[in-house]
């Protein structure tokens, strides 16, 4: 049986701090392509050195970015981390025995991923598992949708679970947080109102609270400690966020 040869795509922009240990990780692919979005940090010098292929292009939104990165592969099955992830050695191992066998299960694999938190990986709640599918084979599948944020992959046939955790290395301190939360709040805003959604009192009032009940309490967050607490407070805030911008989108303020 021949081994499928695997690409690895990401994306980045002014990841100087994070992107090393991320294509670290990826070095059993057989290629790394990375799409820049104009960093000033010197990510693409960071990135040649782990001998990856890095290309220019300006950002016009996440699935449009990862989308084109996977298009510019050499090969077609692909395995797509953002800057901020790592392959844990448990996952490596999972992912090299399935192409062993030609990656014949499925035409997409997904893992868990895990966020460190203020120092420790979350295991539970809204944060743990959280499975995604990155391991494609991109004749299958890809970034489909229009939707520009919180963009995952969608592939036609079978898709498999892999043992193993994705790292996730997603918050550099609160103000990151709290800024790409804002961020996203404010696009995901603009997907729904779009797609003609309207917010209503009722989503200001529960839908937080509905988050925040079932990863804390329903999905046992409060066994990771304060830092469970902590998250799941700042996943409500995310939630009534993106509402309170709806209602504002949709009364013509900003």
């Amino acid at each position: 049986m021949d081994t499928p040869a695997l690409s690895a795509c990401v994306i980045t922009y002014n990841e100087a701090d994070r992107v090393a240990d991320c294509l670290a990780s990826l070095a059993f692919c057989d290629e790394i392509v990375v799409v820049d979005s104009g960093s000033t940090d010197g990510t693409r010098e960071i990135a040649l050195q782990y001998g990856a292929r890095v290309l220019q292009r300006a950002f016009d939104g996440y699935r449009t970015q990862k989308d084109y990165a996977v298009r510019q592969a050499a090969h077609d099955w692909i395995l797509f981390l953002d800057a901020d992830e790592r392959v844990g050695a448990a996952l490596r191992a999972s992912i090299l025995a399935a192409r062993a066998q030609g990656f014949a299960a499925a035409h997409g694999y997904r893992c868990a991923r895990t966020t460190r938190y203020f120092g420790a990986y979350l295991r539970h709640g809204n944060a743990y598992p959280d499975r995604v599918l990155r391991l494609f084979d991109r004749r299958h599948g890809g970034f489909r949708g229009t939707r520009e944020i919180h963009e995952h992959v969608e592939v036609d046939g079978p898709v498999a679970t892999l043992h193993g955790d994705l790292l996730h290395e997603a918050y550099r301190a609160l103000d990151d947080q709290l800024a790409r939360h804002a961020r996203y709040a404010q696009m995901m805003a603009e997907h729904l109102y779009a797609q003609g959604r309207r917010a209503r009192v009722a989503n200001l009032l529960f839908n937080p609270a509905w988050r925040f009940l079932r990863g804390y309490v329903l999905r046992a967050g409060f066994r990771d400690g304060w830092r469970g607490l902590f998250y799941a407070w700042v996943e409500a805030w995310y939630v009534r966020q993106k509402f309170l911008r709806l209602w504002l989108l949709q009364r013509g303020q900003r």
